[in-house]
């Protein structure tokens, strides 16, 4: 690395040490019910958009959120987050799009190019330790391309054949479950790798290609990049049914009792 010359230069070295994260928030989350999208359901009395949006911005590793809201939403998320304190951090709303994918590479265009480290966070795992944040943040510092925070799997996994009207599945395998770990989020990306396999993936869905993937990371293993993981938490797990978000409530009393939170 150059050593910088003028302050100008070394301002510009220290925001490229910084990461930005982009959270999308732009979908409904069908599985948690009828009602609010699942961004904006609430936990504690408090969204969970704005419980991952703090989260992040605890990290000092952050230095700008940006939320993609649902495109008719974006002056409501604005002023949500607006409401609830999340000063001290450079916080933007941008119109997401119809996909997750989309509104990933939407909060992308919104970041600063002189910005090298990019995380990509659920609004759905309102509960991430600063801790696993940092970790990601650091990983990519150090010269990973990608990054996945992930906890071993409890439960035995089978690989099955799928059977249209649900009927009982044929078993395929077992995969050995040392070998498997169960991906959280933020991810974390050199910035150049995650717009770069974005404009791909962009490109290939244009031209009918293959069908979106479920994380970031999947895109950079789609195009040959490679991915590595770091230890995650067992509190950063995704409120996606109404029995996560009981969960999460237990989690959120413990942590307000204990520490404050």
């Amino acid at each position: 690395m150059a050593i910088p010359t003028s302050p100008k230069e070394r301002n510009l070295n220290a925001t490229a040490a910084v990461a930005a994260a982009v959270v999308p928030a732009a979908g409904r989350g069908e599985r948690l019910g009828p009602g609010a999208p699942k961004a904006l359901r609430e936990l504690g009395g408090v969204p969970l958009l704005v419980h991952a949006v703090r989260a992040l911005a605890r990290s000092r590793a952050v230095g700008l959120v940006v939320v993609a809201a649902p495109p008719d939403g974006v002056a409501e998320v604005a002023a949500l987050l607006d409401n609830h304190g999340l000063d001290g951090k450079d916080i933007r709303v941008v119109a997401g799009g119809a996909t997750r994918q989309e509104s990933v590479r939407l909060g992308l265009a919104a970041i600063p190019a002189e910005v090298e480290i990019v995380l990509v966070h659920d609004a759905a795992r309102p509960l991430v330790p600063v801790e696993v944040v940092d970790a990601v943040a650091a990983a990519v510092r150090a010269g990973a391309e990608a990054v996945v925070p992930a906890v071993p799997l409890a439960d035995t996994v089978k690989r099955v054949e799928p059977q249209a009207g649900g009927g009982p599945e044929p078993v395929v395998d077992t995969p050995d479950r040392a070998t498997l770990r169960a991906v959280q989020t933020p991810q974390g990306f050199r910035r150049e790798v995650l717009h770069e396999v974005h404009e791909k993936a962009l490109a290939e869905e244009a031209s009918g290609g293959l069908p979106p993937v479920t994380d970031d990371a999947g895109l950079v293993e789609r195009f040959g990049g490679r991915v590595v993981v770091v230890p995650g938490h067992e509190e950063a797990f995704k409120v996606t049914r109404p029995l996560d978000l009981v969960l999460a409530e237990a989690v959120l009393a413990r942590r307000r009792a204990s520490d404050g939170f």
